[in-house]
């Protein structure tokens, strides 16, 4: 170095630029976490004992707790994410930990880089709403930072989880769509952006089980799935090309409420009635869905119970717990005006035999 970069500390983004990485890059091995290459590590080590780089005393104190905890979300558009974070807040609430909510967008790039920023930020654990990532990855984060997932079914030693019996679930919704004298049952799925393993996703999950309960009815020709997302756009393009089908379905079943909510507005839009030519159902039981006016029937899954239980795990966690913990949420079907027999079969329907709430 020379006599002017003596006269000053060396920083991390001297580090950084000398190794001609970012300082995130920098910083992951400085901590030995997950994301850095071999080569990185060398390339970033080289530059710290080239430059005298030494982290300051103070920076090494503050990685104690920080009292923050990361919540990772794919989006806020959906309002089932609030009842997770109410649940979140209120088991924080005498503590003193504060969430800290980040977007972790529609790619597994976009989400690495907002876990990296969490981590990066030294909270404290790390919950981590239906992620896109590998499990693999997922465990490398869980080895270094306490982790609780949500909405993956898969088991890991290092991670908790925390999900919904979406088999239950989407057996309750067309279990009562067929009770009700429904034949032509269509579904609105969700293209699958995840890296972890098919099996364990709650999208592929709830198609499967509706496939699943159609074929144990006779129903395998009347199968109709258009897979497109659990948006009200991705509901909206995917009820519009099922009614365009001849025979068009005499109910759809919606794998997420906002899906549910864009196929009403395509049945509206086709000039159509609900429930009197086409049956909606959903799936979350958000809110807005109880509305007089909207009234639609969905499959609850409690996610203020999911939300305090996440926070409790992590708090677990932190505390020095090492075993895997899976809680699963057991749904519960809420009926509402969204659903009703088929114009055809109004005096035939048999009883609904599924567990039924009136909200």
């Amino acid at each position: 170095m020379g006599t002017h970069d003596r006269r000053r500390r060396v920083t991390i983004v001297d580090v950084a630029n000398h190794a001609q990485v970012s300082t995130t890059a920098v910083s992951k091995v400085l901590r030995n976490a997950y994301g850095a290459s071999p080569a990185m590590r060398d390339r970033v080590k080289a530059a710290i004992e080239e430059l005298g780089y030494r982290p300051q005393a103070a920076a090494r104190a503050m990685r104690g707790r920080t009292f923050t905890i990361g919540v990772l979300l794919p989006h806020i558009r959906n309002p089932f994410f609030a009842d997770i974070l109410d649940g979140v807040t209120e088991q924080f609430a005498d503590t003193d930990y504060q969430a800290i909510m980040i977007h972790g967008g529609s790619t597994p790039k976009a989400e690495a880089r907002a876990i990296d920023a969490l981590v990066d930020r030294q909270v404290d654990g790390i919950l981590m709403v239906a992620p896109l990532t590998s499990k693999t990855v997922l465990e490398e984060v869980a080895k270094d930072m306490p982790t609780v997932v949500f909405g993956r079914h898969e088991r890991s030693a290092v991670y908790d989880s925390v999900f919904d019996d979406d088999e239950a679930g989407a057996e309750l919704v067309v279990q009562h769509l067929i009770a009700l004298g429904h034949r032509r049952i269509a579904h609105i799925g969700q293209k699958d952006a995840s890296r972890g393993h098919p099996a364990d996703l709650l999208h592929t999950i709830r198609a499967e089980t509706y496939r699943r309960v159609m074929r144990e009815h006779g129903l395998d020709e009347e199968i109709a799935v258009s897979t497109t997302s659990y948006t009200e756009d991705g509901g909206y393009a995917g009820a519009r090309e099922l009614l365009s089908r001849s025979p068009r379905p005499t109910a759809i079943f919606a794998g997420a409420d906002l899906a549910a909510f864009g196929a009403l507005a395509a049945v509206h839009e086709a000039g159509l009635s609900v429930p009197g030519d086409v049956s909606v159902a959903g799936y979350d039981n958000i809110r807005i869905t109880a509305l007089p006016n909207v009234s639609l029937t969905s499959v609850d899954q409690d996610g203020s119970v999911m939300g305090r239980t996440a926070g409790r795990l992590l708090l677990e966690r932190i505390g020095g717990r090492t075993s895997s913990v899976r809680f699963s949420v057991a749904p519960t079907l809420v009926e509402r005006r969204s659903t009703a027999a088929p114009y055809d079969c109004a005096q035939d329907a048999v009883p609904v035999e599924s567990q039924v709430n009136e909200r």
